[in-house]
């Protein structure tokens, strides 16, 4: 009877365990529409404006900040840390003058293009990309789990799998007109067998790694984005119409081409010289 009373014991151990690290569904998100158009508002700017857009850009960067999250792992350090490395990809274009990341506890001063306009007069910048976010994990046992009804076997079998998908967007706008310019995606899958007791620090782990994965492809496709963005105003000014601050004279590559030009026109005088005078 004392043996029965200690195994009943040990299994209601296992499963008040198992219950408080897994078997369940973890999301957090923010939504960029919830934010910029809050209480089903419509948007307010003109269609037909047309974004003046002065090089070199003067550009912030942002999370959206979570209205609704069950468990917020992404801590305003993280955010922190992954809008820096989004913004050292980027600082050393030449047709960008500063990159600003604005901290969450700013973000979360209001909602709206408001809100908007009033970080880019205290950080000085024109264009603003809005990173928003959704990310799921689900925790659930296999069939090995339900093998080891023991204590011993919730820390030392690996019966919980756990599964997490993030995916981020990126949508930069212009400030002045509140028009879209254009937007890049990032998307993450990661999944990983563990124990039971370990779900809660698994989950953690992997929520981080997969917002940095997320993170990671969403600059690549930033970058492709903006190449196929500046073609688009190349081709066609009415998606956007470009000038220059005082004293920018645009990339390296004109300059080289310019210089280039230059030497080859001063050695076609020369040459003509040089004929001239033997002629003569």
């Amino acid at each position: 009877m004392r043996q029965f009373k200690v195994l009943v014991g040990m299994f209601f151990i296992f499963v008040l365990t198992a219950c408080s690290f897994g078997g369940g569904r973890h999301s957090q998100s923010a939504s960029l529409v919830d934010f910029l158009y809050p209480d089903g508002q419509q948007p307010s700017h003109r269609a037909d404006a047309i974004p003046q857009l002065s090089l070199p850009l003067r550009v912030g960067i942002a999370f959206v900040p979570s209205q609704h999250s069950r468990h917020n792992q992404l801590s305003e350090a993280k955010k922190n840390q992954l809008l820096t490395n989004v913004a050292k990809q980027f600082e050393t274009e030449a047709f960008i003058e500063h990159i600003e990341v604005i901290p969450d506890i700013y973000m979360r001063q209001g909602k709206g293009f408001n809100t908007i306009e009033q970080l880019s007069r205290l950080y000085n910048i024109d264009v603003i990309a809005l990173v928003s976010y959704d990310q799921i994990a689900n925790n659930h046992q296999n069939n090995l789990a339900l093998t080891y009804w023991t204590i011993v076997g919730a820390y030392i079998i690996p019966g919980d799998n756990t599964d997490v998908q993030t995916f981020v967007d990126t949508a930069v706008f212009d400030v002045a007109t509140r028009k879209l310019l254009f937007r890049a995606p990032g998307i993450d899958t990661t999944k990983k067998i563990h124990t039971a007791v370990s779900a809660e620090e698994t989950y953690q782990t992997m929520s981080s790694k997969s917002f940095d994965n997320a993170m990671s492809a969403m600059s690549v496709n930033l970058k492709k984005s903006l190449e196929q963005f500046k073609e688009k105003v190349k081709e066609n000014k009415s998606v956007a119409q470009v000038k220059y601050r005082s004293g920018y004279r645009g990339g390296g590559g004109s300059l080289e081409w310019f210089g280039l030009i230059l030497l080859l026109a001063l050695c076609t005088l020369r040459r003509t010289a040089q004929e001239t005078f033997t002629k003569e």
